[in-house]
């Protein structure tokens, strides 16, 4: 089953959703389960006068920092339950997901204007081993990050139904049931699973 998860870093109903609904339900049904991330949201996409991608997220320039890190990680971290338990590490701590990666005890927070993202998204890739995270920071800095939320912009907004909750959730393209999906996850992937050998080992657990 193909879950595709159009959420915001800085969403606390996507935080939600990831942290107690999306990682359990993968960690028990990974065999019949594909997650596939989408940080983006309710953003916009609009394009500089140098022909750079600019982005606008519905809270403000931190998340669409975070965002952008999310989109790296999603696409350079190879093993599917490592990506998903950094990007869950990191909207744990989406607040500031430059410390996301180095989890850095801050003493005085409210002094702190800008997202220092890329020590959390360092802590969070140290803490599950990835090799590669000078190139998540790479791909942040570089013009290939912007790609990537300019894609998950095109694949959001081309959501029918239109997006109008974050996070929505498709199985396998479909937004029914989203209602029982936010609530229980891994009782709709087995659903739609189908009646097979394999989902009835998982799901009868």
């Amino acid at each position: 089953v193909l879950v595709m998860v159009f959420y915001e870093a800085l969403c606390p109903d996507s935080k939600y959703f990831i942290t107690k609904q999306l990682l359990p339900a993968f960690k028990v049904a990974a065999p019949i389960m594909e997650v596939q991330l989408v940080p983006y949201g309710k953003a916009h996409t609009a394009t500089d006068s140098e022909g750079k991608y600019t982005f606008e997220c519905q809270h403000g320039l931190t998340e669409c920092q975070a965002n952008t890190y999310h989109a790296c990680a999603a696409e350079i971290i190879d093993d599917p339950l490592i990506r998903l338990e950094v990007v869950t590490c990191m909207i744990r701590d989406n607040r500031h997901p430059k410390e996301a990666m180095q989890k850095v005890v801050l003493k005085n927070l409210f002094c702190i204007q800008f997202y220092n993202s890329f020590r959390f998204v360092l802590q969070c890739a140290k803490q599950y081993n990835v090799d590669n995270i000078d190139l998540i920071q790479k791909c942040f800095d570089s013009s290939h990050g912007s790609e990537l939320m300019k894609l998950n912009g095109d694949a959001t907004n081309a959501l029918r139904p239109a997006v109008t909750f974050i996070p929505t959730i498709t199985l396998d393209g479909s937004q029914g049931r989203q209602a029982s999906i936010l609530k229980d996850l891994l009782s709709e992937v087995c659903k739609a699973a189908g009646n097979t050998e394999q989902t009835q080992k998982i799901c009868t657990q």
